[in-house]
C-alpha cells in the first residue's frame, strides 16, 4: 500500500473525468474470450463456493473465518497476489486479508468482499450447501461467500487473458463486516484512499440490480433511572423505570423523517430482574438509518430535546446516538459507473435494474473518503440473513462476466 492518507492526482482525474461523462462506453458486442471463460467456470465456481459456504464462519469465529480465509488467499496467491494480513479489533480474534495485483497500467482499482456470515456455528452442518431449482442455498451463500467467488473468478479471467492494463487491483476481504470493527473501517478507509475507484461484491439484488446508494447506521440508546420499591406493597414509593422508557420508546420513535429516507425502530428493551419489584433501571435501543449525514447529526439533538418530556416524575432519562456506517450517497460519479455497468451487461443482452439499501455496508467506508463507489457486483440472490437465502446459479457466469469487464473497461479509462 502506497501514500495510505492520500488521493493520488489520478484519482482526482478519474473522478473529473466522469463527472464529465468521459468514461469509456462498452462495446455492443460481448467479449467472446471472457464470456467463454466465465460459462466454462461455472461449475469451478460453484464448487469453491460450495467449499466456502459449509464452513461456519460468523462474525467473531476465528477457526472458521481462519478456514475461509486460508482457502481465498491459496487462491489468491496463484494469481501471482501478495497477500498482507491485518489483525481484527479486540477480542476479536480474526484477521482481514489484503491481496493486492500489479500491472503495467495506471488505474488503481479495489474490490471488497467479506468473509463472515451472520450465522452461529453448526449453520453449516444443518443446512449445508445444497441446488434446488436453479438455486443454491447455504449460509452466508450470497452474503458473501458468492461475492468472494466472484471476484476470485474475474482475475482468473484477467490472468488467461494477461490483462495488465492495471496499475493495481486490490482485493480487500473484511473478516467482520456484518458486526463492524474498529480495525476493519481504519483499514478500508486507508486502502480507499489510495484507489481510483471502488467495486463492492456484496451480492447482486433478486432483481438482478446494482446498489447505487446506501443508508448509513447508528445506534439509539435511551437509559432511565427510576426508584425501586415493593410492585405490590407500595409501588407508588417507586418510580418505574420501565413504563417511563416505554414512554420515550413512543415518543422518541416519531424522529423518523419518510421524505428524507430516516428511520429510527427501537428493538431492544431491558428493565427490571423481579415481577414484584418496581424496576428502578431500563434501556432501550433503537436501529437508525439515514440518507444523508445530517440527519444523524439532527436525530441526535432531537433524542435529548425530545426525551425531556418525562411521564414519570423524578426519573433520569440520558440519550446517545452510536454511529455506525456512514451513508453512501449517490453521486454523478456513481451514476457514471452505473452506465459503464449497465453498457457492460447490455453485451450479453441482459439489463441492470439500479437501486438502493437501507442496509449499511463497507461500501459506505470507501465512500465516504471520496472514492467512486458502486456495490452489488456479486452474485445475485434473495432471502439474506435467513435461513432461506439463495444464491441464483444462472447468476454465476453473467455476474463474473460482468465483474471482469467492468475492471477492463475502468482500466482502459485511465489510459
Amino acid at each position: 500500500m502506497t501514500q495510505p492518507f492520500s488521493r493520488s492526482a489520478l484519482a482526482s482525474a478519474f473522478a473529473l473525468s466522469l463527472a464529465m461523462g468521459v468514461a469509456l462506453p462498452a462495446s455492443a458486442a460481448p467479449d467472446q474470450q471472457v464470456q467463454t471463460d466465465a460459462q466454462n467456470y461455472q461449475p469451478e465456481a460453484l464448487k469453491l463456493l460450495e467449499k466456502l459456504v459449509n464452513i461456519d464462519s460468523g462474525s467473531g469465529y476465528e477457526p472458521g473465518l481462519a478456514q475461509v480465509s486460508d482457502i481465498t488467499v491459496d487462491e489468491l496467491k496463484k494469481l501471482g497476489a501478495t497477500i498482507e494480513t491485518f489483525p481484527n479489533t479486540a477480542p476479536d480474534k480474526s484477521s482481514h486479508v489484503v491481496a493486492t495485483l500489479k500491472g503495467t497500467g495506471k488505474a488503481k482499482i479495489l474490490l471488497m468482499a467479506h468473509m463472515d456470515t451472520v450465522f452461529k456455528e453448526g449453520s453449516a452442518a444443518a443446512r449445508p450447501f445444497t441446488i434446488k431449482d436453479g438455486r443454491a442455498y447455504g449460509p452466508g451463500v450470497m452474503d458473501d461467500k458468492g461475492g468472494i467467488v466472484a471476484g476470485i473468478y474475474a482475475l482468473k479471467i484477467l490472468k488467461n487473458l494477461n490483462f495488465k492494463d492495471y496499475a493495481q487491483i486490490t482485493f480487500l476481504l473484511d473478516a467482520s463486516e456484518e458486526t463492524g470493527s474498529e480495525a476493519a473501517t481504519a483499514l478500508i478507509q486507508k486502502v480507499a484512499k489510495t484507489h481510483d475507484v471502488t467495486l463492492n461484491l456484496e451480492p447482486g439484488r433478486p432483481a438482478d440490480g446494482l446498489v447505487v446508494w446506501r443508508k448509513g447506521s447508528a445506534t439509539a440508546v435511551v437509559d432511565v433511572k427510576g426508584k425501586a420499591s415493593h410492585a405490590g406493597v407500595a409501588p407508588d414509593l417507586g418510580r418505574n423505570a420501565a413504563m417511563e422508557a416505554a414512554h420515550q420508546i413512543l415518543q422518541l420513535g416519531k424522529l423518523g423523517d419518510a421524505e428524507k429516507k430516516t428511520t429510527i425502530n427501537f428493538t431492544v428493551i431491558n428493565a427490571g430482574e423481579r415481577v414484584n419489584v418496581i424496576p428502578d433501571q431500563a434501556t432501550a435501543k433503537a436501529d437508525v438509518r439515514v440518507a444523508v449525514p445530517e440527519e444523524l447529526d439532527r436525530i441526535e439533538k432531537d433524542l435529548a430535546r425530545v426525551s425531556a418530556d418525562k411521564m414519570i416524575p423524578e426519573t433520569e432519562v440520558s440519550t446517545k446516538l452510536i454511529r455506525g456506517l456512514p451513508p453512501m450517497p449517490q453521486t454523478a460519479e456513481s451514476d457514471k459507473l452505473v452506465a459503464m455497468a449497465q453498457g457492460i451487461y447490455g453485451e450479453l443482452g441482459r439489463k441492470l435494474t439500479i437501486e438502493g439499501s437501507g442496509g449499511a455496508a463497507d461500501a459506505s467506508l470507501a465512500a465516504a473518503v471520496g472514492v467512486p463507489t458502486l456495490d452489488g457486483f456479486g452474485i445475485v440472490g434473495g432471502n439474506i440473513h435467513t435461513p432461506e437465502e439463495y444464491a441464483e446459479v444462472d447468476s454465476v457466469a453473467p455476474r463474473i462476466y460482468l465483474l471482469t469487464r467492468m475492471i477492463m473497461e475502468l482500466s482502459a479509462a485511465h489510459k
